[in-house]
């Protein structure tokens, strides 16, 4: 388990004050899109655990680090890919909330500043997937990231599974900075959120073979409770799907 010395933790909550206003201030904004264009549905432990928690979740659109901000209701820094970070406006307001960039071959330094704030006791929200799942549905194997965070900090990992309809959601083209992304924006229809028991590890965490043990179980519990979630979106389908296993 890693620690920081005094002076450290106080860089990290210095800047603290107007990270919250921000907060707080989007929040509103957040929920009020939920609650009309979403069909949210949560299903989650209650309460969470105090101090410094990891929210790791499945990726299918481009906006679930909010929509996910939105149902566990706790302030989260989430790991988010750098180049939106680029983004005129929506980088600034990244950035003024604190959350993580995630630079290509520069990951430490991404899991170094979300361990110094585990330290000091903030959520971390982290889709382990690494990318937006895939188009089609499924799942991607999971990187190590997740997995070394828990295991350096001893936090617990909160499990979070997501479904959609894919045939909501809407591709977007777009150019940062002569880069070309694709984001995938869900704008309406039923969100079905699934909340899982937190997750303990223990263990070095420069012995690989259990890092990456580790990330294929935060994983399994993640693609366990999207498939709850489905369940519940698609319960006629599901039963049919049994039916057939079964037979």
């Amino acid at each position: 388990m890693l620690t920081y010395t005094q002076s450290s933790l106080e860089r990290i909550r210095f800047p603290m004050l107007s990270e919250k206003i921000l907060y707080w201030a989007s929040k509103p904004v957040v929920r009020t899109f939920v609650a009309l264009a979403l069909k949210m549905e949560i299903r989650r432990p209650s309460p969470f655990p105090q101090g410094g928690k990891i929210f790791a979740a499945n990726h299918p659109s481009t906006a679930d680090p909010f929509f996910v901000a939105a149902a566990v209701r706790e302030q989260a820094f989430i790991l988010i890919n750098n180049l939106l970070f680029q983004v005129p406006l929506f980088g600034t307001y990244l950035r003024l909330s604190g959350h993580i960039p995630v630079k290509v071959g520069e990951g430490q330094s991404a899991i170094d500043s979300a361990l110094k704030h585990l330290a000091a006791g903030h959520n971390i929200m982290i889709f382990p997937e690494g990318d937006l799942s895939p188009a089609e549905g499924g799942f991607h194997k999971p990187r190590t990231g997740v997995a070394r965070l828990a295991l350096a900090s001893g936090a617990p990992v909160i499990p979070i599974g997501i479904h959609l309809q894919r045939e909501r959601l809407h591709f977007i083209r777009s150019t940062v900075r002569g880069e070309v992304t694709y984001g995938r924006w869900y704008l309406s229809g039923p969100y079905k959120v699934t909340v899982g028991t937190p997750l303990h590890f223990e263990g070095n965490v420069e012995d690989r073979p259990l890092v990456r043990s580790v990330a294929e179980t935060i994983m399994h519990h993640i693609i366990e409770l999207a498939r709850e979630s489905e369940n519940r979106l698609n319960p006629i389908q599901s039963r049919l799907d049994l039916a057939q296993q079964v037979g």
